[in-house]
Parts: C-alpha cells; structure tokens; sequence
C-alpha cells in the first residue's frame, strides 16, 4: 500500500504479513512511517494505492502514542474499561464478564494499586501500562500499539513486553512500534521502516 499525507508520500508501496499468535515489531527512526503504518491498518487512515485485507474495524485495537479524554479526567478503571465498548455501548453498564476483563488486565500489568488514580496524574511508565491495558481489554482479533515501550522505565517495558506476548499467546495478531532493543530482541518478527519503504 501507498500511503499519503497532503501531498506528502508517507508509504511506498509498503507490502506485509501480520501472522496471528506472532508479535511483529516495526521499528525505523522517528518519522520513518510507522505511526502511519499502525493508523492505516487500523483504518484511521486510507491508502492512496492498495488495500488492507483481512481485518475490519470491529476487529481492532488501536492504541495510539497519546490518548486524549474528553471531560473530566478519567481513573486508570475508567480507561482501561474504554476498551470494552466495542461490545459494549457506553451508556450502557459493564457486564460481570466485562468487569472481569477490566481486572484481569489491571492485574496484568500491575495497576491495581492505581486503579482510582487519575490518568493523568500516572508517571510515563504507567500511562503507557494503562493504555496498552485499554487495547487488551478489547480483546480484538488484531492489537496496534504505537510505541507502548517508548520512554518507560525496566519494570514497565517487562510487563508491557510481557503482556503483548500473553495477547500473540491468545492468537491475536499484535503489531508495535518500537526501536529499543528489549522490543527488538523480544518479538518473534522485526520489519524495519526506512523512509517510508518497509526492508
């Protein structure tokens, strides 16, 4: 697929496979195309040239570098449960099973403690656990994440490291972006981005 933003070309022609049960890493220097990369999977985005197969809407999380909420702030709970709402409308109340989900993902990556905290009001490294556990929740076929290792301390980039390979464990396709060499050396594939031309 080729991918434009204005009339500037982000992706040439970029052709890939995302296995499910895999973790794939896209990594490449800032500005190389891999925030383009996830959001054209994801549907955010369209092509210019090509297409995307095999995925819809319903079947993706995506989980952008930076998440914004409208109105007050959020509690990591209220966040992470966000990720429910592809099955369950917002105004509608959280199932048990629902609820359950919420926790189990808490617990994965360790914010029980920090469950009625603010989100804003989280370190770097616990936002980014809280976000990556707003994707899980969703339980979607298909798991984007843009740079969730980006700027987190050792016990964070574990747990989130951890996490991903738990979701590719379930058989979902999980696709990152990263370029710090844990991620690298924890993915089962590595395709790197290089001025909009994936190598």
């Amino acid at each position: 697929m080729t991918v434009r933003r204005g009339e500037r070309t982000v992706l040439h022609r970029a052709d890939a496979v995302f296995e499910p049960g895999a973790v794939t890493v896209v990594a490449g220097a800032n500005g190389s195309g891999k925030s383009t990369l996830l959001e054209t999977v994801a549907g955010v985005l369209p092509t210019a040239e090509g297409t995307v197969s095999g995925v819809s809407p319903r079947s993706v999380a995506h989980v952008a570098q930076s998440v914004s909420t409208p109105g007050p702030p959020l509690t990591v709970r209220a966040a992470v449960a966000m990720g429910r709402w592809a099955s369950v409308p917002w105004w509608r109340p959280l199932r048990p099973r629902d609820r359950a989900v919420v926790d189990e993902q808490l617990a994965r990556l360790d914010l029980v403690g920090l469950a009625d905290r603010p989100l804003d009001t989280l370190s770097g490294g616990q936002r980014q656990r809280a976000l990556v556990a707003m994707g899980l929740a969703q339980q979607a076929a298909v798991l984007l994440v843009d740079e969730p290792t980006a700027g987190v301390d050792a016990r964070s980039l574990r747990l989130v490291l951890d996490a991903l390979a738990a979701e590719a464990g379930r058989g979902a396709v999980v696709v990152h972006a990263a370029h710090d060499p844990e991620a690298l050396a924890a993915a089962d594939r590595v395709l790197t981005l290089e001025r909009g031309t994936l190598t």
